[in-house]
């Protein structure tokens, strides 16, 4: 992860948006300011039963623009999934990019920390629990190691923002915190045995087992799970139906990622707090909740600032902000404008797609002339990045193809957690990747494309996950693995020297890879 002017690039929608920029502050100039109050005009609709579309035009957008950008997104092998720009309540782009249909849930990441700082919100207003409450009041059965007076001081606002003091590995090396705590027996206690190395509320670190702490003490103050509470208080509502979250081994929902929504589903989350908490006339999430939680509460170590559960861009409260996971999943607000930008990925940077964007919102306060033949062009745009490149001609096999088909290469302990691998050549177009873990699962039999074109299977919890792969040389195959409901898409290349079986995995957003050497086992079986 970057911080400074990397992570500048990658979290705010600023200069890359180039001819928006010029047009915005004059549009800006003209509007109310945000006030956290609900707009003087209700939309004509709630998207609770979906989304209604219009014209790009109708938007001051150029539809014709937008066709050409979604072809250069394509064009330059960007990781998107899906992009959905939606103006004034209707939705002016919708397309979903190849292997990711927009069929299944995809996994949102660390928005989902939006959406449990959310939860919380909700449960404080309907008096199950308090937000300046102690955290370790939520845990009385449990002896909690370090418990000095500045912990028993850590309260449920500060776990919300991120001032809690625990020890922490912080922004940068927040996969590495995770990593340790998925490493322990139980999720919660680990998290809730730190030390606290700063005093609350002084200091912002990033910490997602800090929120994941969120999590159990919601689970502790309502007796539902974060999903159960979610889908009675704001996914039902919201009328949003598919839903699936992750948990730790003891039950308690991931508090700080893995929540799957569609991203159709996530955008409403942006709708809801567009309109200050309000839907359908109902106060869904407090009105005050929904201006502090993008409000900058504490200085971070990026140029970005944070509030609760939601990052602010240009130090100012309620004007842009955004819900944000690793590998491209956000939820992008500018309020002034009334727009909204929403993506999912498999690993990329959100400043690799502004500027094919950069000219499309021609002129945000002006309708432009219809355009049907532009709105034509879009329509195809949007069907051509969802299909699969035209398939290549595979060339002929190297004998090493033949000599390791069937066999099984074993794993010792490792940080992919593959115990077994098995590769099997047999039609002239497709191999066959065989998977078993370190916990004695097996990855369903993964058909992989030799001709440029996924192979797509019913996955882990029936999503899609695909493989394509081809020979570099005479001993090293590369195989492109893609969860495709999620931003787990990795580039293995695997090396055959002797009896021994090289992987070098390296995921396309740049923020894990690691190599583990195998060997061939002497009766290999089946």
């Amino acid at each position: 992860m970057e911080k400074g002017p990397e992570r500048k690039k990658r979290f705010r929608m600023g200069a890359a948006l180039g001819i928006i920029a010029v047009v915005l502050i004059i549009a800006v100039i003209s509007l109310p300011r945000w006030q956290g109050t609900e707009k003087e005009n209700p939309p004509a609709y709630w998207p609770t039963q979906g989304w209604r579309s219009t014209a790009p035009e109708a938007q001051g957008c150029d539809s014709a623009r937008m066709a050409a950008a979604l072809q250069a997104i394509r064009a330059a092998d960007i990781d998107i999934h899906s992009l959905m720009i939606i103006r004034h309540d209707m939705v002016i782009t919708d397309a979903y990019f190849y292997p990711y249909d927009g069929s299944s849930v995809h996994d949102l990441e660390s928005v989902t920390k939006s959406v449990m700082t959310t939860l919380i919100a909700i449960a404080a207003d309907q008096g199950k629990l308090q937000l300046d409450q102690p955290m370790v009041s939520f845990f009385p059965g449990r002896t909690i190691a370090n418990l000095d007076e500045r912990k028993q001081r850590i309260t449920v606002r500060h776990l919300t923002g991120m001032t809690s003091g625990l020890e922490s590995m912080g922004f940068e090396q927040d996969e590495g915190s995770l990593k340790e705590m998925e490493a322990a027996a139980d999720w919660v206690q680990w998290s809730l045995d730190r030390p606290v190395v700063s005093e609350p509320g002084t200091q912002f670190v990033y910490d997602s087992p800090g929120m994941h702490l969120l999590s159990a003490i919601l689970q502790q103050a309502t007796g539902q799970t974060a999903l159960e509470f979610a889908r009675q208080n704001l996914l039902g509502p919201l009328g949003i139906t598919e839903v699936m979250w992750m948990s730790d081994p003891q039950g308690f929902n991931d508090g700080w990622g893995h929540l799957y929504l569609k991203p159709n589903d996530a955008a409403k989350l942006g709708h809801l707090w567009l309109h200050n908490g309000m839907w359908e006339g109902r106060q869904l999430v407090p009105r005050e909740w929904v201006v502090q939680s993008v409000t900058p509460h504490m200085e971070t170590p990026t140029n970005d600032d944070y509030g609760y559960g939601w990052w602010v861009m240009n130090g100012e409260a309620g004007q842009e902000y955004a819900a944000i996971g690793r590998g491209g999943q956000r939820v992008h607000l500018l309020a002034d404008l009334d727009l909204m930008v929403v993506t999912t990925g498999g690993g990329f940077n959100i400043d690799e797609i502004w500027p094919y964007l950069d000219q499309v919102l021609a002129d945000p306060e002006k309708l432009l002339p219809a355009n049907p033949a532009g709105v034509e062009q879009l329509n195809a745009a949007i069907a051509a990045v969802a299909q699969p490149p035209a398939a290549q001609p595979v060339a002929p096999l190297p004998e090493m193809a033949r000599s390791i088909t069937g066999q099984t290469y074993q794993f010792d302990d490792n940080p992919l957690k593959v115990r077994t691998v098995r590769l099997d050549f047999g039609a002239a177009d497709t191999a066959i990747l065989y998977l078993t873990l370190t916990d004695g699962s097996a990855i369903p039999a993964q058909p992989v494309g030799l001709d440029g074109v996924y192979r797509i299977i019913a996955g882990k919890y029936n999503l899609p996950q695909g493989a394509r792969g081809y020979w570099a040389d005479e001993r090293t195959f590369i195989c492109e693995y893609n969860e495709i409901a999620a931003d787990n898409h990795l580039n293995l290349k695997m090396t055959f020297p002797g009896d021994q079986l090289q992987v070098e995995a390296l995921e396309t957003d740049h923020e894990y890879g690691v190599t583990i050497q195998g060997r061939q086992q002497v009766n290999p079986g089946g």
